[in-house]
């Protein structure tokens, strides 16, 4: 997946993986994403697993992006939240997998946070991303 945006990983800083040191947005508009857990449109969460969880979460964010007028590609940040982070350390392959399914291979500027509850109490993970929709994309100059 393209990104209209520069992503910046100074060979002076450890390797990126999965996610990128920086980002440098291109000119557009900011779309700001709210908390998006694994909840279906009737607001229950949907799933059990952790990976399962993200893979429903980060369809979540996808819907909302598409709502805004954005791609997955015009994400420059995600926060990832999460209630386990032992169990999100022993899950990278398969998350990496749910992650890629909704943003291929888009690694914007990213972190994760252990937290000790979500607003939810049956919510595992929340995802909460920041885009820009570049000026090109909008038809302007």
């Amino acid at each position: 997946m393209s990104t209209p945006h520069r992503v910046v990983n100074p060979a002076t800083l450890a390797p990126a993986t999965g996610f990128a040191h920086a980002v440098v947005a291109a000119s557009g508009q900011t779309v700001y994403l709210g908390g998006q857990v694994a909840s279906r449109p009737d607001g229950v969460i949907a799933a059990g697993t952790l990976v399962e969880q993200l893979d429903v979460a980060a369809g979540n964010v996808v819907g909302a992006l598409e709502a805004a007028g954005a791609r997955p590609g015009d994400v420059v940040s995600l926060h990832i939240y999460t209630t386990d982070v032992a169990g999100y350390r022993a899950s990278l392959r398969d998350l990496g997998a749910a992650y890629r399914r909704h943003f291929g291979h888009h690694y914007p500027a990213m972190a994760l946070f252990g937290v000790t509850a979500l607003f939810d109490p049956a919510a595992l993970i929340e995802l909460v991303a920041v885009a820009v929709i570049p000026a090109r994309d909008r038809n302007e100059p």
